[in-house]
């Protein structure tokens, strides 16, 4: 569709020292060599501290001798989920990241209203849920309007709709953002849905952020935002 002018490792009690930390509080020691039921000098440390202090008149029962041995177990498989948690977390921000890459260069599709007009020409992709006429105004980036109309349009979606840049008096209009609003209804005069999107060249990815942010007109996009890469 073209206008009419163009196209932390458990703590067991408060007497078991903590571990080093770094300035972040992070612990430098690596859980994996700090296991509860695992390591036996480590369990026989416990076992004899608890029976050092406890009460001979009230000794501790079977039973809940037990339940903290389940404790101590609990605990240590708490600590490597924990582990393979943030392994697989650092795995899925790499692949992210690699994804983002890829999209480097291509013209994506994305969910928006704002795009560039370049050389004369801006481009949206337009859907709409049944046939219908659509009112189109576009305005700049200091929110003026420079253009309007109204077009018939049959339902479906990824419809273009180019702009050549020349307001309904013919005036010119220069590069820059500009934003379209589009609004739609049957000819019973029934409001119809609109959906509008904007294509662009992906010219480069923020890598610092998480996700990776994607640059496309001038604004940042997720890579979950890309509807489609058509080249």
């Amino acid at each position: 569709m073209t206008t009419a002018s163009g196209v932390a490792p458990s703590v067991v009690s408060g007497t078991t020292p903590l571990p080093p930390t770094d300035s972040s509080g992070a612990s430098l020691t690596s859980t994996a060599g700090s296991t509860l039921a695992g390591n036996f000098q480590t369990f026989l440390t416990l076992l004899t501290t608890q029976l050092q202090n406890q009460n001979p008149l009230d000794p501790l029962d079977t039973n809940q001798f037990t339940q903290q041995l389940v404790q101590f177990a609990g605990v240590e498989q708490q600590l490597k989920t924990n582990d393979q948690l943030t392994s697989l977390v650092s795995l899925q921000q790499t692949a992210q990241s690699t994804q983002a890459l890829g999209f480097v260069g291509k013209t994506a599709v994305v969910d928006g209203a704002t795009t560039k007009l370049t050389n004369g020409a801006a481009t949206w992709t337009l859907g709409v849920a049944s046939n219908s006429n659509v009112n189109i105004t576009i305005a700049n980036s200091t929110g003026q309007n420079v253009f309007s109309g109204t077009y018939p349009v049959t339902a479906g979606d990824n419809q273009a709709f180019t702009w050549d840049g020349k307001g309904n008096d013919g005036t010119q209009w220069p590069d820059g953002k500009y934003t379209l609003t589009a609004t739609a209804a049957d000819g019973s005069g029934n409001a119809v849905g609109v959906s509008t999107q904007i294509q662009g060249l992906v010219n480069s990815v923020d890598l610092t952020q998480s996700p990776p942010l994607l640059s496309i007109n001038g604004q940042t996009y997720t890579v979950n935002q890309i509807k489609s890469i058509t080249n």
